[in-house]
């Protein structure tokens, strides 16, 4: 009725609001990823215990936390190496799927995995696109040999065994990675078509290296050598670089991690496997990581065309150096190029305006390495 003020549909009582949590979510998102191993199992945490091979960047990691525990009096937080089992016993570990491959690899036989058992649990800066595919036959033994996390192997039928294959296939079998038999049809599905050579290794999202980190084992080096990615967005021009940098002696690369290629299976293709030697690290912003190393010692030069220094009168080559390639369209951005102690341009005979992001850095990291040889 009109004016009447009572209303038969209004809620007496205030409405309920969202029950907190994530509804599952969060234990959902961790099925089939196995139990998340110790600290003191973990060969990259600086609190590892393990009888493996204790890794260079682990050592430095203790080695950091026991003189800031001296200066601060107090014990240090870190793992004693060598003092806890953590090799996996021949009966124990994980199944894998035998293929014709590897059988043939392992004399007929199938056995259990044996050997270092690879722990789970390596920081990583996980990527929508979730584990990727690395494909072709150096990049995969490449990778393996680097111990380089992986989930999967997949084999096509029929695949022609030579070395390499073979190699592949026992050091999967050792680490318990699952070897997946797959037809070739399948696996050019799963690649898009891309040239895969009868080979696909699943790997988890790269794991990057800490910047500090990063400068810290490059100035341990006789001559500091550093390359730096302003905005590349191809991942193979970044695949190329990171494999010209192991090539000429370089010992690391860093780049954003906003609006440029990461190390994805492409950039680990066109690597050829050289990703899994040279370490790789991400930072918020390319300015400020290349002033910090300019404080550490480093000498930056920015490759540009129209640079005011001659690559071949290039004197600083044979000091710690971080060589700056811009990106594919546009070169180096306005503030890098202001931070840079110099630019660089490379000397050219015909009317070709500048050279793809890549070859400039193979020419100016060869020559570099030419220098300081000479």
């Amino acid at each position: 009725m009109p004016g009447n003020s009572q209303n038969a549909s209004k809620r007496a009582t205030a409405k309920k609001g969202a029950a907190m949590g994530s509804g599952g979510k969060n234990r959902s998102s961790l099925k089939g990823r196995g139990k998340t191993l110790p600290a003191d199992e973990r060969p990259w945490h600086k609190g590892y215990s393990g009888t493996e091979k204790l890794p260079e960047k682990t050592a430095r990691k203790q080695e950091k936390e026991r003189r800031a525990a001296a200066a601060e009096g107090r014990a240090p937080k870190v793992g004693v190496p060598g003092t806890k089992d953590t090799t996996w016993g021949r009966g124990g570990g994980r199944g894998t799927s035998m293929t014709r491959a590897a059988a043939a690899a392992r004399g007929g036989r199938a056995s259990g995995p044996r050997g270092p058992r690879v722990a789970p649990g390596r920081k990583s800066n996980p990527t929508k696109e979730g584990p990727e595919l690395l494909l072709g036959r150096n990049p995969v033994v490449e990778a393996l040999r680097a111990l380089v996390p992986a989930t999967a192997l997949y084999v096509a039928q029929g695949i022609d065994i030579d070395d390499r294959v073979t190699e592949i296939v026992r050091t999967a079998g050792d680490r318990g990675i699952p070897i997946l038999e797959i037809s070739r049809n399948e696996l050019d599905r799963m690649t898009g078509g891309v040239l895969h050579q009868g080979i696909g290794l699943q790997v988890p999202p790269f794991a990057y290296e800490d910047f500090d980190d990063l400068v810290a084992a490059a100035l341990e080096q006789t001559a500091p050598l550093l390359v730096a990615l302003d905005g590349i967005t191809d991942p193979r021009n970044v695949g190329a670089v990171i494999r010209s940098v192991a090539a000429f002696g370089g010992h690391g690369v860093f780049m954003t991690e906003r609006r440029a290629a990461g190390i994805t299976a492409t950039a680990w293709r066109t690597s050829a496997g050289a990703a899994a030697r040279v370490p790789v690290s991400q930072v918020v912003n390319l300015t400020r990581a290349i002033k910090a190393a300019q404080k550490a010692g480093f000498t930056a030069i920015g490759l540009d065309a129209d640079g005011e220094t001659d690559l071949y009168q290039l004197e600083a080559a044979i000091g710690p150096l971080i060589v700056v390639v811009g990106s594919e369209g546009r070169g180096l951005s306005r503030l890098v190029g202001e931070t840079c102690d110099l630019r660089v341009s490379i000397p050219m005979a015909s009317e070709v305006e500048s050279l793809n992001a890549s070859v400039a850095a193979a020419v100016t990291l060869a020559e570099v390495r030419r220098r300081r040889e000479a």
